[in-house]
Parts: structure tokens; sequence; C-alpha cells
């Protein structure tokens, strides 16, 4: 009986291990906070200090305390206290103090009245009616006290997460570079979008939907012109790429013009992965070239390149980043009747709603349409046996944003 072949019929999870083993971390740079969006953090943000540094008032109105703060009270004015411009003074019994909302809380003050619970008269004020419940105060370190850690290494920069480091009082930030991957489409039936197909080429859609995930991802992608039916043409397209990660499209089966693998040995290719045991995806495979380069070769269908993308690139790109290395699995109940699974774990389009997740009705993996339309991907395990609606499944959501 012939020895299986190590690095054929993987499981999804051993692939995706062997990939990631094998991921390069970028450098590290600084940059402004302007300019940091989507990258990754390669330093722990820590608080300098309380956020507020004061109490703080929550409202516009009056600054007094607890025993003067009722319907009748006369309460004489001390001054004002407003955001950056505090008052410096302490209340006595029956004073108050203008406050706006933000603003430190003066000393004595133990609440704030709003102003519509009052009256100004000249240099005194009135509550007219019983104060609104509750104090109108953030304390002091209510947000984040000093030395806590806001943000940690790894973690994927967006406009909330900036904000937070603004707030710590960091300008600039440690964070890897995103990670230059280049994206090269095989095959002679293929013609870019918006030029002229003869009578039998199709419109190269998959490139147009990997830049567009890379970007989102945090990776830096650019496309490499199509290369025809030739090792020579391959291998010098991919020679030339300017890049860390090459991403290569078609030409990943079996057939007699499933040139990539051959072309890419002239330099050096190195595969750790040649099949996975994955639908769609089977004839997805990663190497590693000779100057250090990975490649990662996806199936010539978009369905089956955009599930794998999900499911290996996006890992890639986030490990090589240094952030965590997904897919982030989530429960859902099943919306309608699956039937058992055959050998391969398949990673199947579907959609979400309130009566549950429900798989597109055609799988093919030919069909953009069908990925286009989903929003989510339903993992069946290999030799799953078939599944009620109402059970909980295994899905990874899709960003459709």
């Amino acid at each position: 009986m012939a020895k299986p072949d190590p690095l054929k019929n993987l499981t999804v999870e051993d692939a995706r291990a062997r990939m990631l083993g094998a991921a390069v971390r970028t450098a590290v740079h600084r940059l402004p906070l302007g300019e940091a969006d989507g990258t990754t953090l390669a330093e722990d943000i820590h608080a300098v200090r309380d956020q507020p540094p004061f109490d703080a008032s929550a409202m516009d109105g009056w600054a007094v305390r607890d025993a003067d703060a009722h319907e009748g009270a006369v309460l004489t004015i001390l001054g004002e206290s407003a955001a950056g411009r505090g008052y410096d003074g302490a209340l006595q019994p029956g004073q108050a103090v203008r406050i706006f909302t933000g603003a430190a809380v003066p000393a004595g003050a133990t609440r704030v009245v709003i102003q519509e619970d009052t009256e100004r008269d000249g240099g005194t004020v009135r509550i007219v009616r019983p104060p609104s419940p509750g104090r109108n105060i953030r304390a002091a370190g209510g947000d984040f006290r000093a030395g806590a850690l806001l943000l940690a290494a790894g973690t994927r920069l967006d406009p909330w997460r900036l904000s937070l480091a603004a707030a710590a009082g960091r300008a600039t930030l440690q964070v890897s570079e995103r990670p230059r991957v280049a994206i090269l489409a095989t095959g002679e039936e293929l013609v870019s979008p918006g030029g002229h197909p003869g009578p039998f080429q199709i419109f190269e859609s998959g490139s147009a939907g990997l830049l567009a995930m890379i970007a989102r991802w945090g990776g830096l992608a650019h496309r490499l012109a199509p290369a025809r039916d030739d090792e020579a043409a391959i291998a010098a397209a991919v020679a030339g790429a300017d890049a860390e990660l090459i991403v290569t499209v078609g030409g990943a089966s079996v057939g007699d013009y499933d040139l990539v693998k051959p072309a890419l040995k002239a330099l050096g290719l190195e595969l750790l992965v040649e099949t996975i045991n994955v639908r769609p995806g089977k004839p997805t495979w990663f190497g590693t070239l000779a100057d250090g380069r990975r490649v990662l070769g996806l199936p010539g269908n978009p369905a089956s390149a955009f599930v794998c993308a999900e499911l290996f690139l996006k890992p890639l790109i986030a490990a090589m980043s240094g952030s965590r290395a997904g897919p982030l699995m989530e429960p859902a109940l099943l919306g309608e009747d699956l039937p058992a699974n055959g050998p391969r774990e398949h990673w199947m389009r579907a959609i979400l709603g309130s009566e549950g997740v429900r798989a597109l009705p055609d799988q093919d993996s030919s069909l953009v349409t069908v990925f286009a339309a989903a929003d989510a991907l339903l993992r069946r395990a290999a030799h799953a046996p078939a599944v009620p609606a109402g059970d909980v499944v295994e899905v990874l959501r899709l960003d459709r944003g």
C-alpha cells in the first residue's frame, strides 16, 4: 500500500498551520496616528495618567454640595468652570459654581444640578424643581487609570482604537509594516475587465475581489499583468514581483495547462502544502521561493479563490502583521435541514437571517453571483452526518459592511 504524500490532502487546520509556521513578520516602523488606520500595533499602549484626570461634569448646570441640592434653595454664584478652564476655589455651604460639560468639578462640590432645574437671578441661582436624579459627575479615572494596558501589541488599529491611543496622549505609534502582496492571474482564457474578450474568453474577476480583500485585511496589494500559459512567462512575472507574498490565481490543478508550480521550480519553489481536503479549493497550495518570498496558490474559479482567501490568505496577512491569525468562528442556528457531507470539509456560501443560517442552493465554485449574495461561510466537517433545522452549526461571518 502506497504511503500517503505528506503534502497532499491536508486538513484545513494542518494546511493553515503549515502556512502560518512559514509566515515572516514584516518590519516595524513608527507612524503618526493619522496614517495608522488598518495597521497592526507592534507595541503595548499604557495610560500615562487617569482619564478623565479630574472629576468632570457630565452636564451643563451648577456645581453644588449635596446638602444644597433641593427645590427652593437659593445659592450664591462664585464663578464658573469651563472645559480647559476650571474654578480654583472651594465651595462652602449655600454657594454654587456655573459649570459646563467636561469641565472640572470644583473642590467641595458633590453634584451638578442641570440648568433646566434652575433659574438665575443676577448673582444667585435658585433650584426651582427637585433636581434630576444622579450626580452628573464623571469620576476621575472613570474611563481608565494611569498604568492601565489600553491596547496590546498585535491589535489591528481602527478609528475607535486610534481615538483611544490619542486619549492616552500618543501622537505616533510603532506598527508593523503592511505586508506587500502581489496577485498573478494565469490563463489564456482571461481578459482584464474593460478589455475585449474573444469567443472563448472570459473577464478575469478574481483579482478585483482579492485586491479589495487584502486592502481590508491590512495588506498592500498590487496586481501583476496576467501571464499567459507559458512557464517562462509565469516565472518571469513572479521573479520581478516586489512583494513578500505572491498570490497566484489559477494554474493550480492537474491539467495540461496548470503550469504555475512547474514554472516556479525555476525560482526554487519548495512546497509545504500541495493539496487540501476542502471544498471548494482542493488544489490550493503553498510554498517558499529560494529568495524567501512566500507563494499561495489559489484556484482559478473566483468562488473557490475567495473561500480559500478567507481560510488561508487572511490569516497569513494577519500573521505577517503580528496580529491574531483567525478565522473567527461563531455558532449559528441552522435554518433548514442539511444532508450528510462527503469526504471533504465543505465551506458553504450561506446567508444569515432571523430564522437561522441557510446555505445557498447552488454551491458551484464557478458562480460569482452566489458568493456576492453570501454573508457567511457555513462549515461542514468531512463526513459530517445530516443536520436538522434548529441545530447549532459553525459559521464564519464575511465582512460585508
